[in-house]
């Protein structure tokens, strides 16, 4: 095997892959890449047994074919080390990979490609073609929402399910639920579900730079696999059964309180300076066209915040985890923002103003 290739062409495939490899590793060669020349193309793949991620890059100059294992993170930092505009030569000599760049050479052990394991190739259910800007909006419109090492373990990723002309993605932590929608020519006449894991979505979100590009996707029982011009993903599904997301989103609210998006994140950031760092309490007071929003901690220290609203209903005092309410506010984008109670133990349905694709629902605190 013997290629050569400009540090830029090869950085950028190679960080991708690089960032599936995990550091610590069972087995050894999980912690190399697969390069494999093949005609004018080199393929990069790294896994971790959940997730893998292959890309692929056009050589310039002619190239001897071949395949073979290094240690990832070791090539990306001489890659990232050489000067930009540098030219990389690679070649494979009695099981050991020489790089050469200008005046420096170095010396990488390897592992026989044989040992690497690749995804098998499912039969897949469905597949769909994607703008890559519609699925990243999904995926950050939702992620935050993902559970972090619960032993719901269904809970540790994102629900994608498909039907006639939509997509949608839900993910919830059991306190708080996020979900959008978004139309979608797919053709597909019975809904399909599937739970990416949270890794496979963060992944997923990193491949997404075009926005005008396209993704072309494909469930299978086992695996959802991406595919765009220059890189193919591929996840391991959680194989459990997802919570019933429409049971759990708030009906019947009657108390509608419109206000200002980036007025109330900013008093909800002020007001939770103060508030006990353990559980970010907060107590919301609604009134006739204004909101009072207090936080105290342990220390006897107290916030309070006035700030105009929209509303016209009678009272209410509840309260919320500040940072799930500031979350939701971080990832909306229009103005004015809707928010849905109806009383102090029901949970609060939150969306924009003028669009229903995205949805939130912030379970109550006591306090």
């Amino acid at each position: 095997m013997h290629f050569s290739i400009q540090r830029e062409a090869l950085l950028k495939p190679l960080q991708l892959v690089a960032g599936v490899v995990e550091r610590r590793q069972t087995l050894p060669v999980l912690s190399n890449v697969l390069l494999v020349v093949q005609g004018q193309q080199l393929s990069l793949t790294g896994t971790d047994l959940e997730v893998e991620l292959v890309g692929r890059v056009q050589l310039e100059e002619p190239a001897e074919p071949g395949e073979i294992t290094v240690p990832a993170r070791k090539l990306m930092d001489i890659c990232k080390s050489l000067p930009a505009d540098a030219q990389i030569d690679v070649r494979l000599d009695e099981q050991k990979l020489l790089v050469k760049a200008g005046r420096s050479r170095f010396t990488l052990s390897t592992l026989p490609a044989s040992d690497f394991p690749t995804a098998e190739e499912g039969h897949g259910s469905l597949t769909c073609t994607l703008a890559q800007g519609k699925l990243r909006r999904l995926i950050e419109r939702t992620g935050f929402a993902m559970a972090q090492q619960d032993v719901r373990y269904y809970l540790n990723g994102m629900l994608l399910e498909v039907s006639t002309g939509l997509i949608r993605a839900v993910a919830t932590d059991g306190h708080r639920l996020a979900m959008c929608s978004m139309t979608a020519d797919l053709g597909q006449a019975d809904k399909h579900q599937v739970i990416v894991p949270r890794k496979g979505i963060l992944e997923l979100a990193r491949l997404l730079t075009d926005p005008d590009g396209t993704v072309s996707i494909v469930l299978g029982m086992h695996h959802i696999r991406a595919t765009t011009g220059e890189f193919t993903f591929t996840s391991k599904l959680v194989d459990g059964k997802f919570p019933d997301y429409e049971r759990v989103l708030p009906k019947g609210g009657d108390k509608v309180v419109l206000g200002d998006r980036q007025a109330l994140k900013e008093a909800f950031s002020r007001t939770a300076i103060l508030s006990n760092e353990k559980y970010r309490g907060i107590r919301l007071q609604l009134g006739a066209g204004q909101l009072k929003i207090q936080a105290n901690n342990p220390e006897q220290e107290e916030a309070e915040e006035e700030i105009s609203v929209d509303y016209s209903g009678g009272s209410l005092e509840i309260g919320f985890n500040v940072s799930y309410l500031l979350d939701v506010l971080g990832v909306m984008t229009t103005e004015q923002v809707r928010l849905v109670l109806s009383d102090s133990n029901s949970s609060a349905l939150l969306q924009e103003a003028d669009n229903d694709d995205s949805s939130y629902v912030v379970m109550p605190m006591r306090l």
